[in-house]
């Protein structure tokens, strides 16, 4: 396991885990919130292999909310 040390905001901690997509990579962390669990499931289904510009726009484009 690897830790790295972050504050978080507590309104992103207080959101139930199920409901969060979180992707990494050398030079940030991103966490997507969801309305419900079967969001975030397809959300991470349709999203594999994607890199996170790929996964920012797929976002915006079905999930964001207004």
């Amino acid at each position: 396991m690897i830790c790295i040390k972050a504050k978080i905001p507590k309104e992103i901690c207080d959101i139930d885990d199920e409901l969060k997509a979180i992707y990494h990579s050398s030079d940030s962390v991103c966490i997507w919130v969801f309305e419900t669990r079967d969001d975030r499931n397809r959300f991470m289904e349709e999203t594999v292999g994607m890199m996170k510009d790929e996964r920012e726009a797929y976002f915006e484009a079905n999930f964001k909310m207004n």
